[in-house]
């Protein structure tokens, strides 16, 4: 895809919107990880910087169209302007008499961060008259919130249809970061997808058997691979009812030429808690009373010879219960290697969704890979070829 990016714009006395994505997790009123607005700084600064003046919009938890004031992004002021080293205003709305006084004082290399979007309900239907309200506020979007990007809402698509609309650096990086991973990929490409459940990632595990030269299945879903071809599993999590299911995929996979592969041995345990009685078997000998928890070393000897033959590597989801010692042993080992891999250059490694990006950081990886996205619910439908609204919205014509 070819989108906008802010090099196609000068942003000296312009007043830019610009969607973040500011929903983090606060704990007694403190924000408890910063993540989102270290990666959001860059954009702000370079726009604020060149003399833009930025008016930042963001939604924050689910206050369904009300004013909850436990839900208001008033105490992310304060953590931007120290993040950002400079002022940030604060406007009690993201539309209206107040925003658009406190839009139209800025000046250049100013900061103003609005009101949560989602006290009002137009925010979640995409409402036009909501979209034309925070456009009102602008000269400019910029969209880099790539994890609300899934969503068709007023501050991520409505707007980007009534202003000229960007991507914002970080939203740039992921893009081009999923491009690199399944639009143009060096190949061999590699995948790991793990997770309980074969029933939630349909669309993914077939989407990726078409883009992808090796499959590698793993977590509690391989079990239910397992079940389907006649093994044993004993009282592992697996979904008897999704048997047929898999063995389609499976050959759906082999006649488009992608190789899946499935654990060769297990390290099962009597019960679900860490250090758990445990012991690695072969696929057929599971014992009735145990559950496995992790996948074998020969599995990730296995999984180590592809990755050593791959050139891209997208990962999703962990192979065993990870947060759970011992049964975070082939997760940990296979994240090194291919950050040990990704480091010598001959692997580009792009990890996102669910577990996986706790998983990474339990493996002490997260910043050794290519990419990692933070994105969740947007990464895990960019992989299933969804189309994005808050990214179509972004495409030149």
């Amino acid at each position: 895809m070819s989108f906008r990016t802010l090099d196609a714009f000068d942003p000296r006395g312009k007043r830019i919107l610009l969607r973040a994505d500011l929903n983090l997790p606060v704990k007694e009123g403190r924000i408890t990880d910063m993540t989102r607005i270290e990666r959001l700084a860059p954009t702000i600064r370079e726009l604020a910087e060149k003399g833009g003046r930025v008016i930042i919009c963001s939604h924050f938890d689910r206050p369904k169209g009300k004013r909850v004031p436990e839900m208001s992004l008033k105490p992310m002021q304060a953590a931007l302007a120290t993040t950002l080293g400079r002022e940030v205003g604060f406007a009690d709305d993201c539309i209206g008499a107040e925003a658009e006084a406190a839009a139209q004082a800025l000046t250049d290399g100013g900061v103003l961060l609005l009101e949560n979007t989602r006290y009002h309900a137009g925010e979640e239907k995409n409402d036009p008259t909501l979209a034309a309200g925070m456009a009102k506020l602008a000269d400019v979007y910029v969209n880099d919130a790539f994890s609300a990007a899934h969503r068709a809402h007023a501050s991520t698509e409505g707007v980007a249809k009534l202003i000229p609309a960007y991507a914002g650096r970080l939203m740039q990086a992921e893009l081009e970061a999923l491009d690199a991973a399944l639009g143009n990929p060096q190949r061999p490409v590699l995948a790991i997808v793990g997770g309980a459940k074969v029933s939630t990632k349909l669309d993914l595990l077939g989407n990726l058997s078409k883009k992808v030269d090796v499959l590698v299945i793993g977590g509690a879903m391989a079990n239910t691979f397992l079940a389907a071809q006649g093994h044993g599993v004993g009282k592992s999590l697996q979904e008897a009812e999704m048997h047929d299911t898999a063995r389609a995929i499976l050959e759906q996979a082999k006649a488009g030429g992608c190789e899946i592969m499935l654990p060769l041995d297990l390290v099962v345990a009597e019960g679900f808690a860490a250090h758990s009685p445990n012991r690695v078997v072969g696929l057929d000998d599971v014992p009735a009373g145990m559950m496995a928890l992790d996948v074998g070393p020969a599995t990730v000897a296995a999984v180590k010879a592809k990755l050593a033959q791959a050139r891209t590597l997208v990962w999703n989801g962990p192979f065993g219960a990870f947060e759970l010692a011992p049964f975070d042993a082939a997760t940990v080992a296979v994240a090194k290697e291919a950050a040990r891999l990704t480091e010598a250059g001959t692997l580009r490694s792009v990890g996102g969704g669910g577990d996986t990006v706790s998983a990474l950081r339990h493996a002490g990886v997260a910043e050794r890979m290519s990419y990692v996205s933070a994105a969740g619910g947007a990464f895990l439908e960019w992989l299933e070829g969804k189309t994005l609204p808050g990214v179509a919205a972004l495409e030149t014509r």
